[in-house]
């Protein structure tokens, strides 16, 4: 089985699209759970997904919740070997060969994780998205490539066990969430950098914020994760 994860908060907008890539069909071939996990939204999205999900999970701390709770929140809840997580707003290029080619590289030897290249939606691509985006996918694939951990959150595949052995998410870390767990899973193995496939995702952070902006609050979470074990950011702002 494989669980696919997904965090939320406020997403009526998107949800739908992204759910409606996961057919019965498909959802029958390869043994789907989907899991809403969602942080209080205030909106349908919660009412929306239930019309499609297996499993609704939704926060009931104090104060708001963070990307990391809600995912290891789903994480907990799940039942599949495999663990997908993926963001609302991500639009998977092929659904059907992305999981096909994610499981036959996590049934090699040795690996534990997989990611993949990450796009802006085509339709709203521009020049400076493809240049941002192609110099990023390459950053990913080097440093995995050299055996330094790292995945884009839009889309990281885990295997449960190694998962769960290094702990998961860091759920005190407010960004950077995604860096960090690939780092610590590439203790235990190797992360495949699946050049057959990719995803896309909302252009709107850059939009809203300028790729300068958000290339260097990621550069100083992960920074901030390596020297002093905690983010820089003392919480990442949604978007929508």
């Amino acid at each position: 089985m494989i669980s696919v994860i997904i965090p939320t908060l406020n997403e009526e907008q998107v949800i739908g699209n992204l759910l409606s890539q996961f057919s019965e069909e498909l959802v029958k071939k390869f043994e789907i759970e989907l899991i809403l996990s969602d942080g209080r939204s205030q909106d349908r999205t919660v009412e929306i997904a239930r019309e499609k999900v297996h499993i609704v999970v939704s926060h009931s701390g104090n104060g708001r919740q963070t990307i990391a709770e809600a995912r290891n929140l789903g994480a907990r809840r799940s039942s599949g070997e495999v663990l997908l997580f993926i963001n609302a707003d991500v639009r998977i290029e092929d659904v059907s060969r992305y999981l096909r080619d994610m499981l036959d590289v996590l049934q090699r030897p040795g690996v534990v994780a997989a990611t993949c290249p990450v796009r802006v939606y085509p339709e709203e691509e521009t020049l400076v998205d493809c240049i941002y985006h192609c110099l990023h996918n390459f950053h990913v694939r080097a440093l995995n490539a050299i055996g330094f951990g790292t995945g884009r959150g839009e889309c990281q595949v885990v295997k449960r066990r190694e998962f769960f052995k290094v702990g998961g998410y860091d759920e005190k870390l407010a960004a950077g969430e995604d860096f960090d767990l690939y780092r610590k899973l590439a203790r235990l193995g190797s992360i495949r950098y699946v050049r057959s496939v990719k995803v896309f995702e909302s252009p709107r952070r850059y939009r809203k914020f300028g790729y300068l902006r958000v290339w260097l609050f990621w550069l100083l979470n992960a920074l901030s994760i390596i020297l002093r074990r905690k983010s820089f950011s003392e919480e990442w702002e949604p978007v929508r």
